[in-house]
């Protein structure tokens, strides 16, 4: 039997141990009442102080049979506290160092206390520091010692670690401009940790930007994303890079931009290297979009191993590995198949692995988008003895 060890009263008025409803609300991302279904109006829990005590009086009625009395909780923190604790931050350097400290240490705590220091005003406290690029040195605690920190480094890993809300994000990609910039320069100048946890951050705040912010990204950041992708910073970071292409890549000129600033090159490089499923899928998704401008065509066949290397991953990696690789495929073919680029296809081995595409049990678009490949240059693959015998058995008519 487990007791409830901190009774609390939900909006509707039933009663949970607050690790369990808060575990529901904040983890689970629920907003109803697990009893009553009701949605909750709001998430503030309120102790049930007549049920924790009967319960500490229950347990000392049994503690001869080993039943230990519940302590009293600690009192919950509360916003007009930690609203205090920014407040008092710009009266001195210790008083700031002291109020990133108490941050950093309700950051780690519970989902209610994130969502505390949320409504209180620390998410927008944090953008100002590093806005600020604030080189405050300051301790930071830590299990094995201290480490020291810039104020503006330590306001970025508490800001990662608070798993900020939908609406906490657009107030940050609303500000003018500054907080972006801010986070481009973590890319140009800080160390791979500091890389890592600016991109992870920049993707969530692309995942809710609107189409026009999205539209208006500049070129100089598809330069800094680039060259992180290309020092492979940080594998989870890496990862982060990929969404964060395949989220603005499709708006507005940011094929070109993305082009421009040397992605097609980094990917195939990438993409060469890579035995990782998903790392694979990534690269591919992001190469489809590059692959729907001229641009990014004429630099994915440009590269000495661009159609090999995209070719290769077809029926070795996942299902929509193959169907991306045939996609970029589609695209070049249709539409920058110059002589060179039906030769090189056919020599490198291309032709071949769509014709087993066509052997095999693709899904039925990527299967219908191989044969109008096939068919479309059939002139010259179809009789080329580069094509194994076997092979040309599957050969569309």
């Amino acid at each position: 039997m487990q007791l409830m060890t901190d009774p609390v009263t939900v909006s509707t008025g039933i009663t949970y141990d607050r690790d369990s409803i808060e575990k529901w609300l904040f983890s689970c991302k629920n907003n109803t009442c697990p009893v009553t279904k009701q949605e909750l109006s709001d998430v503030d829990l309120t102790p049930n102080h007549t049920l924790r005590r009967l319960i500490q009086a229950w347990c000392t009625l049994n503690a001869s049979s080993g039943i230990e009395r519940i302590p009293t909780p600690k009192p919950q923190l509360d916003t007009t506290q930690i609203r205090k604790l920014i407040k008092d931050a710009n009266k001195s350097p210790q008083m700031h160092q002291k109020c990133l400290q108490s941050l950093r240490s309700i950051a780690h705590g519970s989902e209610r206390s994130k969502r505390c220091l949320e409504a209180a005003g620390a998410v927008e406290f944090l953008a100002s520091v590093i806005k600020k690029n604030d080189s405050t040195v300051i301790e930071v605690a830590l299990q094995d010692g201290v480490e020291l920190k810039r104020a503006s480094d330590e306001a970025l890993l508490i800001l990662c670690h608070l798993d900020t809300s939908q609406t906490g994000l657009k107030k940050l990609i609303n500000y003018d401009g500054e907080f972006l910039e801010s986070l481009m320069n973590f890319l140009r100048f800080g160390n791979f940790q500091f890389r890592g946890q600016a991109i992870m951050l920049m993707k969530t705040l692309f995942e809710v930007a609107d189409p026009i912010q999205l539209i208006n990204i500049r070129p100089q950041l598809f330069n800094e994303v680039v060259q992180t992708l290309s020092d492979k910073v940080l594998e989870k970071a890496s990862k982060a890079t990929l969404k964060l292409l395949v989220e603005v890549c499709p708006w507005g000129k940011n094929r070109i931009k993305a082009v421009e600033a040397g992605l097609v090159s980094v990917l195939v490089e990438l993409l060469i290297d890579s035995m990782e499923r998903r790392v694979c899928e990534l690269i591919l998704l992001v190469l489809d979009q590059l692959c729907r401008c001229a641009e990014g065509r004429a630099k994915l066949v440009s590269h000495g191993a661009g159609l090999a290397v995209v070719s290769n991953k077809i029926l070795r990696v996942s299902q929509l590995a193959t169907d991306r690789a045939v996609k970029i495929l589609s695209s070049v073919c249709r539409l920058s198949a110059n002589s060179r680029v039906v030769q090189e296809m056919l020599q490198v081995g291309v032709v071949t692995k769509l014709c087993l595409v066509m052997q095999l049990n693709a899904s039925g678009k990527t299967k219908e988008r191989t044969k109008e490949i096939l068919k479309l240059h059939s002139r010259v693959w179809k009789n080329s003895p580069c094509i194994l015998p076997h092979l040309l058995t599957s050969y569309p008519s």
